[in-house]
């Protein structure tokens, strides 16, 4: 695997924009590339501060796409599939979680960093008939604050920000799902405001 990680990792870093496309596609589908698209987008940002953002939507938008394959897979056959590929234990305790957090599972889970788990969301948010235009957007928030995080870390430590993602990224990444549900409240509080003046 680490072979087929370093010419991911090669050839991503030959296409830039499109390989952190490619790269994040295959790391939420079919491949498990742990942390290769997070370190990418860290080693590019770096590189080249001024397209930030053109990275930022390259891997968040190559990870909506992976995940909605995976997601599809799921939605045809994903019962047969999770008991093939995970453990009956997990599997019951995904769930147990998926039932009683729905999309906020699938949120937090797009959010955290390896080795949380995350493909069995996906799948099992295919197989439990989950919208997939809400699916979808619930990713774009979970993958897009991840990346801009980590983009927006590269823009201020550069190299450094490699070493402290992997020291503290389940930190970071708690830190992220903080900030985007005080967002999420804000907006929330706000409409409600808004109504209420309307009326």
């Amino acid at each position: 695997m680490s072979r087929i990680a370093d010419a991911v990792r090669a050839f991503a870093l030959t296409l830039g924009v499109f390989g952190l496309f490619f790269v994040a596609f295959l790391d939420s589908s079919f491949l498990s590339l742990p942390e290769i698209a997070d370190l990418l987008v860290v080693w590019m940002v770096t590189r080249d501060k001024a397209r930030v953002a053109a990275y930022v939507v390259s891997v968040t938008l190559g990870s909506i796409g992976g995940c909605l394959l995976l997601y599809s897979i799921g939605r045809r056959g994903g019962e047969a599939l999770l008991r093939r590929r995970f453990a009956p234990g997990n599997v019951e305790r995904a769930r147990a979680t998926f039932k009683r957090h729905g999309v906020m599972t699938v949120l937090i889970a797009s959010i955290l960093p390896p080795p949380a788990p995350f493909k069995i969301f996906v799948l099992l948010a295919g197989a439990s008939g989950m919208h997939a235009g809400r699916f979808a957007a619930t990713i774009a928030v979970g993958r897009g604050t991840r990346y801009l995080t980590l983009g927006i870390l590269a823009v201020y430590y550069g190299d450094r920000a490699i070493a402290y993602a992997q020291e503290h990224g389940v930190t970071v990444a708690l830190v992220a799902v903080g900030v985007l549900l005080a967002g999420a409240l804000a907006f929330l509080l706000w409409s409600r405001a808004r109504r209420a003046a309307a009326q």
